[in-house]
């Protein structure tokens, strides 16, 4: 039977975490076996005492090295057939999931998005000034890479496990999302999205990404254009 190996890069989750792990184990998931991994990037809030409760493996990190660090960390204990990205804040929902790796599961696609900007799928309004941003850096991978994306930093991302450990990650930090679509882009994937819910946070509620990691996307999109 193929499993699925659910990452869930970690940092000061306190607040959410039971929450999330409770919706990621009853996703529905197809009948795959799955693989939890949660993988903690020196939180200080007192997530680290949550994950004696779980049964599920916990990698560590011994300093705050950001998500890109995280997921790099997980993609090489990772055991699935079918990689999922999951954060661990309440943002996006795991009974999304199932759409995501059919399409994996049925042949048609090495990688799929979840698009929160297509229609279709419950949305809480994004603060204006993440909406221009997300729009606009997914029209400059367009632009770069020839591709339709509408939702190029989306969360949810799902991977054919065979297809992603053979990409390089060198990002630490948010500026994972460019370099990811990037390299699957120019390894000429079949990538496709589908609609997702999203529930946003605020700055106040939790929300981490700001401004300048949207320069930093943007630095990344056209530096992994030319390099690798």
């Amino acid at each position: 039977m193929k499993k699925i190996t659910i990452l869930i890069p970690v940092f000061n989750e306190v607040n959410t975490l039971d929450k999330i792990i409770e919706k990621v184990v009853n996703a529905p998931f197809g009948g795959l076996d799955k693989e939890i991994i949660l993988i903690d990037d020196y939180s200080t809030d007192g997530t680290r005492d949550l994950y004696t409760k779980y049964p599920y493996k916990v990698l560590y990190h011994e300093y705050n090295q950001g998500k890109g660090a995280a997921l790099r960390t997980g993609f090489k204990e990772a055991t699935g057939d079918i990689i999922v990205i999951q954060d661990a804040d309440l943002e996006y929902d795991p009974v999304d999931y199932e759409p995501l790796i059919k399409l994996i599961l049925d042949g048609q696609a090495d990688v799929c998005y979840g698009t929160r900007l297509s229609g279709g799928k419950p949305s809480r309004s994004f603060m204006f000034h993440h909406l221009i941003g997300n729009k606009f850096l997914s029209l400059l991978t367009n632009i770069l890479y020839g591709s339709t994306l509408t939702d190029m930093e989306t969360c949810y991302k799902a991977f054919k496990a065979d297809f992603i450990k053979g990409i390089e990650i060198k990002s630490d930090r948010f500026d994972f999302e460019p370099e990811i679509t990037a390299k699957v882009l120019k390894r000429k994937a079949r990538l496709y999205e589908v609609p997702i819910s999203y529930y946003g946070r605020e700055f106040s509620e939790g929300k981490k990404i700001t401004w300048k990691d949207g320069f930093t996307a943007i630095l990344a999109l056209i530096k992994y254009r030319f390099t690798d």
